[in-house]
């Protein structure tokens, strides 16, 4: 007796636009002996892929919009020493590079903050679609990957008695993206 296991390379077709609802897009650093964590909302993203299986993916927010566990944080975020919310008020992310295989995806795009646009790329999971109990079609899309701030000009950092840093400069990246067939 034998099986046979078919893995899914093709990602499912059409426009998917954000559930705002249901996402969440977020950032983690190593802060002192701990993590320092953010996320933005609200945040946009679409997902388009055609039926010769080109996709693109964008997504961006709003600096204005950065989410902390103390709000007395925020403004120092939006200042120059980090996101320079006035000169640069959006991040933003493009992909035209998405590969599937299963349930597993890989997306290489450019990430644009405070000015800069690097290369990135994020690995995560990819729902097949479903239909919820208003007939609508949805996919779950989950996304992380890491950056230096340094080559986005987020230089701020703290020196400590023992010499190092307070701030690591690897920052972590997560989007769980919940999106609808338009």
């Amino acid at each position: 007796m034998s099986t046979t296991t078919e893995t899914r390379t093709a990602l499912p077709t059409g426009t998917w636009n954000l559930d705002p609802v249901h996402s969440q897009v977020g950032f983690s650093v190593g802060y002192l002996v701990g993590t320092f964590r953010g996320s933005f909302s609200p945040v946009s993203a679409s997902l388009e892929v055609a039926e010769d299986g080109s996709a693109k993916l964008e997504g961006s927010a709003s600096v204005a919009d950065v989410k902390l566990q103390d709000s007395n944080l925020i403004g120092h975020l939006q200042s120059p020493d980090f996101f320079d919310a006035e000169r640069n008020p959006t991040l933003s992310f493009d992909a035209e590079t998405i590969r599937r295989t299963g349930e597993q995806v890989e997306v290489e795009g450019q990430l644009t903050m405070r000015g800069a646009t690097n290369p990135i790329t994020l690995t995560g999971t990819l729902t097949d679609p479903i239909e919820d109990a208003h007939g609508n079609q949805r996919i779950g899309l989950t996304l992380s990957g890491e950056v230096d701030r340094t080559d986005y000009g987020i230089n701020w950092n703290m020196p400590l008695p023992t010499g190092k840093q307070a701030l690591a400069n690897e920052v972590a990246l997560s989007a769980e993206l919940y999106l609808v067939k338009a």
